[in-house]
C-alpha cells in the first residue's frame, strides 16, 4: 500500500475535510523550516461518530503497522539470514525485537559496551544506538528488508561472506535418484544391418539428517554384447563440521594435491574448501598496514577496487580478500580520517597448492586400492597429506603413503615472489617391492611455475617440469604392472620425466590467443608422448574467428596426428532470437578435410528448448553428411533427440534424463539433480516457474526441484509471482536457503489459495474506520488488509466461506470480528469479487 504521507488530502473527495485542514499549513509555515513527510491522522474526519482509527504507525513517510515480517537480515551491507523478526512502535519509527544472542551471532562485539555486558543473551533490544553508538537499524517495507549498522570498530573480526555453520541446514530426510539414459540405432548400407545401443546411468542415493548415502551404477546393452549391469561405486559421507571436511566410507579418491590422486575404498577424512567463506577459499596474501586514525583502506587490483573497510589505529591485518586471480598486483590506499593518503604495492601470485596464511589443508586416507586394470594389484595402504600456509606467502607440503610392498614420502615447498611469480619445488621418494620380489627406490622432483603479467595481458597458467629416476614408482604404477605375456616377466613402463606449459595472451581489440601442450617420457622405452595446442579468435563485425591447430604423437611409436581448424561464428539475433550461425573446416596430415555449415539456438519463452542443424561434406570419397538435435528442458525432466547420416550410415538417437525425489511431502520429479538441491514448497501454487532456472515450475501440487545449489552459501530462491495463478498469493517471493553438501533442503512459500476480494465492512451500521487492519481469521500476519474510505478493503487468498478480524487501535471497542460466505463465481465474471455490507461484530 502507498504511504499516506504520499497522498494529497485535498484531491480526496470522500473524506470530509474541512477548507482549513487544506489552507492552514500553507497560511502559516511561510518561514524556512526541516523539510519531511509527515501526515496528521486527526486531519481525517471519519464518517463513525468521531471513533478513529489509529494511525500513528502511518503518520511518517513508509510508515507501517506493527507487527511479524519476514525479512531478510543486512548487517553493515552484508546479508546474516531470513527469519521472523517482531515489530514495534517506538518513537513513531517501527523497530525491530533483537536478542543480545543474536547481534552475538552477527559479529557485534558485546564485551566492548558495559552496558551490554550486563544484559542476558534474550534480552530484548529494539533500539541498538542506545547502547552503540550511531548504530541504528532501518526497514525497507517494501523489499521486506532490514538492515543494521554497526560502526565497523564495534564488530568483530568476522570475514566477508561468513555464514554462521548454527544456519547450515542439513536438509530433509529423502531418497534421490538421478537418471540418464541414451540410446541410438544404426543403419548401415553395406552391411545391410541395424546396430542397437542403450546406455542407462544411475545415481541413487538417501539422506538422514547429515548422513548421505550415495551409490553409482550402469546399464548397457548393444546388439553385439548384450546386457551389463556394473556398480561403480558407493559409498557413505557427512561433514565434519567442527573439522571443516568431509567424511567419506567406502569408495572415493585420494586428494591429488601432493601426491597423484587414486581410486580406493576404505575411509578418508579431509579437508573441505567448500565449507569455507568465499573470501577465505583459494591463495590471496594477508595486507598488513599501520593506520594512524580510523581509517579507510581500499584495495584494488587491475584498476578496480576489490576491498574497501574501515580500521581503527594501530596497526591492522586484511586477511578476507576474495581470490580473483592467480597473481595480479595489488594496490592498497590507507585514507586517514584528516583526508591524508599512504599508498603502497604488494605483489602476490600463487600456484594451485598454495594456501593462506595460518590456513591448514588435510587428508588422511585408510583402505585398499581400487584398479579397472585386469590383473593389478590391490594393495591396502594408508595415506597423510598436508598443507600448511606460512607468513611471507609461503606455503610448505608434504605426506607419506605406506602400504606392505610400497611406501612414499614427499615434501616441497611453494613461495609466491610478487611480481617474478610464483614457485614450487618438492621432491618424493618411494620403495617399491616388485612382482618378482625384487626392490626398487628412486626419486621424483617436480617444479612448477605460474605468472600474470598484468600489464600484457599474458598468463603462464602453469608451467612445470618433473623427472623421475629409473627405480621411481608412484602408488597406480606400483599397484597396474601387469605381465607382459612372457612367463615369468612383467612390464616395469612408468614415467621418467614430464614437460607441460600452458600460456594464455590478451591481445585487446585484436582477440586473444593461447598456446598449451605437454612431453611425457617413459624408462623402458624410447621416444615420447607429446600433445601440443595453439588457438587464436577475435571477434570483428560482431563475429567469432577461430583459427586452432593440433598435434599429437602417442608413446607407442604410433604415427603423429596433425589438425588444423577455421571456425566462424555469425548471431542471427537481429532475424532469429537467440541463435547462431557457424561454419567451420578442419584438415588433418592425410590431407582429410569436413567441412561444415549450420544453425544452433535456443527457443520457446523460457530457453527450454536448444537446437543445432548442420550439413557437412567431407572429401576423399566419403561425400555428404549432416546432423539435426534438440534437447528440451522441461518441469518433469530433459528430453533429446537426433537423426544423422553419412555415406555409409543412417542414425537414431534418443535420450532422456532427470531426477526423482521421495521427500516428507511426496514425489517429486525433476530435472537432472546436482549434488546439491533445494526443493520448493508452494503448496497449491501449480504452474509457477522458479527464476534463473531454465524449464523449473512447480508441479501440480505446487512443488519443484532446483537442480543446482551451492553448499555452505546462502542461495536465492525466488518464484514469478507473474505466473503465480489468479487465485493463489504469496507472502514473500523470494527464500534463502544455506544447504550442507548433498542436501536437500526446503525453500518453505507461505502461499494463500484462494478468491481475491473487495469487501465492504460495517461496524454498528456504519463503515469500519479508516486506516483499520483486517486479517482473516487465523491467519495473523498473512493476508493482512487495511480498511480504505466507506469501509472498503481488499484481501487476496480469500477462502470461499471464513471469518475475518478487524482491529483500528488498542482498548475495548477496538476490534471486532465477521463471519462471511462469498457469492457463487459466474464463469464471465472478473477474477476479483465483491461483497457488499458484511457486519463485523
Amino acid at each position: 500500500m502507498k504511504p499516506f504521507a504520499d497522498v494529497h488530502l485535498c484531491k480526496m473527495p470522500p473524506f470530509k475535510l474541512s477548507l482549513l485542514a487544506c489552507l492552514i499549513p500553507g497560511l502559516m509555515f511561510v518561514h524556512p523550516v526541516l523539510a519531511r513527510d509527515y501526515f496528521n491522522p486527526s486531519a481525517i474526519d471519519l464518517r463513525n461518530g468521531g471513533q478513529a482509527a489509529d494511525l500513528a504507525s502511518f503518520a511518517e513517510s513508509g510508515g507501517q503497522a506493527p507487527g511479524v515480517y519476514h525479512v531478510n537480515i543486512y548487517v553493515n551491507g552484508e546479508q546474516a539470514e531470513t527469519r521472523d523478526v517482531n515489530f514495534v512502535s517506538e518513537e513513531g519509527k517501527l523497530r525491530p525485537e533483537l536478542t543480545l544472542a543474536q547481534l552475538k551471532q552477527w559479529g557485534v562485539q558485546v564485551a566492548l559496551f558495559p552496558e551490554l555486558v550486563s544484559l542476558k543473551d534474550d534480552a530484548i533490544i529494539t533500539q541498538p544506538g542506545k547502547y552503540i553508538p550511531q548504530a541504528d537499524t532501518s526497514l525497507n517495507f517494501s523489499q521486506q528488508r532490514l538492515d543494521i549498522s554497526v560502526p565497523q570498530a564495534a564488530m568483530g573480526n568476522q570475514v566477508r561472506g561468513y555464514v554462521d555453520p548454527s544456519q547450515w541446514d542439513h536438509g530433509v530426510p529423502a531418497l534421490l535418484l538421478n537418471y540418464t539414459y541414451s540410446g541410438s540405432q544404426t543403419d548401415y548400407k553395406r552391411q545391410s544391418g541395424t546396430y542397437e545401443s542403450n546406455f542407462l546411468n544411475l545415481r541413487s542415493g538417501a539422506n538422514v539428517g547429515p548422513w548421505r548415502l550415495r551409490n553409482y551404477s550402469t546399464w548397457s546393452s548393444t546388439s553385439n554384447t548384450g546386457s551389463k549391469w556394473n556398480s561403480v561405486n558407493s559409498y557413505l559421507q557427512r561433514d565434519i563440521q567442527s573439522l571443516r571436511a568431509q567424511l567419506t566410507m567406502g569408495d572415493s579418491n585420494t586428494p591429488g594435491e601432493v601426491f597423484d590422486s587414486v581410486q580406493f575404498r576404505g575411509v578418508q577424512l579431509a579437508s573441505d574448501d567448500n565449507q569455507l567463506p568465499d573470501s577465505q577459499r583459494g591463495f590471496a596474501p594477508i595486507i598488513r598496514g599501520i593506520a594512524q586514525s580510523n581509517a579507510q583502506v581500499t584495495v584494488r587490483q587491475n584498476g578496480y577496487i576489490i576491498y574497501q573497510s574501515y580500521v581503527p589505529p594501530g596497526a591492522f591485518a586484511i586477511n578476507d580478500l576474495y581470490p580473483t586471480g592467480s597473481q595480479g598486483n595489488l594496490d592498497v590506499t590507507i585514507r586517514e580520517a584528516d583526508g591524508r593518503e599512504q599508498r603502497f604495492v604488494q605483489p602476490y601470485s600463487s600456484l594451485p597448492i598454495m594456501q593462506r596464511e595460518g590456513q591448514l589443508k588435510y587428508g588422511v586416507v585408510g583402505g585398499k586400492y581400487r584398479s579397472s586394470v585386469s590383473g593389478s594389484r590391490e594393495m591396502e595402504f594408508g595415506q597423510l597429506s598436508l598443507i600448511y600456509g606460512l607468513p611471507a606467502n609461503t606455503t610448505l607440503y608434504g605426506g607419506v603413503i605406506g602400504a606392505g610392498d610400497y611406501q612414499s614420502a614427499a615434501i616441497g615447498i611453494g613461495h609466491g615472489f610478487g611480481e617474478l611469480g610464483s614457485v614450487s619445488a618438492d621432491v618424493t621418494q618411494s620403495r617399491t617391492k616388485m612382482r618378482d620380489d625384487s626392490k626398487e627406490q628412486g626419486q621424483s622432483y617436480r617444479i612448477q611455475y605460474s605468472k600474470d603479467i598484468a600489464e600484457t595481458g599474458t598468463n603462464f597458467t602453469l608451467a612445470g617440469y618433473r623427472y623421475s629416476t629409473n627405480g621411481f614408482y608412484d602408488f597406480q604404477e606400483a599397484n597396474e604392472m601387469v605381465p607382459n605375456g612372457e612367463p615369468g616377466t612383467f612390464w616395469y613402463g612408468h614415467k621418467r620425466s614430464r614437460t607441460q606449459l600452458n600460456i594464455t595472451q590478451t591481445l585487446g581489440d585484436y582477440g586473444s590467443f593461447y598456446l598449451s601442450g605437454y612431453d611425457q617420457r617413459y624408462w623402458g622405452q624410447s621416444g615420447s608422448e607429446r600433445n601440443l595446442a595453439v588457438g587464436y579468435s577475435v571477434n570483428v563485425w560482431n563475429m567469432t574467428w577461430g583459427l586452432n591447430y593440433t598435434w599429437t604423437r602417442p608413446a607407442d611409436k604410433g604415427p603423429d596426428n596433425q589438425q588444423l581448424a577455421f571456425s566462424l561464428s555469425i548471431p542471427l539475433g537481429q532475424w532469429l532470437p537467440n541463435a547462431n550461425a557457424y561454419y567451420s573446416v578442419t584438415t588433418d596430415k592425410q590431407h582429410k578435410t569436413v567441412q561444415q555449415a549450420g544453425l544452433s539456438g535456443t527457443a520457446l519463452a523460457n530457453n527450454n528448448l536448444n537446437y543445432s542443424i548442420s550439413q557437412g561434406y567431407t572429401n576423399k570419397g566419403e561425400g555428404n553428411s549432416g546432423y539435426a538435435t534438440a534437447d528440451y528442458k522441461g518441469t518433469y525432466g530433459e528430453v533429446t533427440g537426433g537423426y544423422n547420416y553419412s555415406q555409409d550410415t543412417r542414425q537414431v538417437n534418443y535420450g532422456l534424463a532427470g531426477g526423482v525425489i521421495v521427500h516428507p511431502y511426496g514425489v517429486t520429479l525433476s530435472q537432472p539433480l546436482g549434488d546439491t538441491v533445494a526443493l520448493v514448497r508452494a503448496p497449491g501454487a501449480s504452474g509457477t516457474l522458479v527464476e534463473n532456472h531454465s524449464g523449473v515450475k512447480t508441479d501440480w501440487r505446487g512443488y519443484a526441484v532446483v537442480p543446482y545449489v551451492s553448499a555452505y552459501k546462502r542461495n536465492r530462491v525466488a518464484l514469478d509471482t507473474q505466473t503465480l495463478a489468479e487465485n493463489v498469493d504469496v507472502d514473500l517471493k523470494t527464500q534463502n536457503v544455506v544447504p550442507t553438501q548433498g542436501a536437500v533442503v526446503v525453500a518453505d512459500f507461505k502461499t494463500r489459495v484462494g478468491s481475491r476480494v473487495l469487501m465492504t465492512l460495517l461496524f454498528g451500521g456504519k463503515p469500519l474506520p479508516f486506516g483499520a487492519l483486517v486479517t482473516l481469521d487465523g491467519e495473523e500476519g498473512s493476508g493482512t488488509g487495511i480498511v480504505g474510505d466507506g469501509g472498503q478493503v481488499y484481501l487476496s487468498g480469500v477462502p470461499d466461506k471464513g471469518a475475518l478480524v478487524a482491529k483500528w487501535g488498542n482498548g475495548n471497542g477496538r476490534t471486532c470480528r465477521a463471519d462471511f460466505v462469498l457469492p457463487p463465481q459466474k464463469k464471465d465474471e472478473s477474477s476479483l469479487r465483491y461483497l457488499d455490507n458484511v457486519a463485523c461484530r
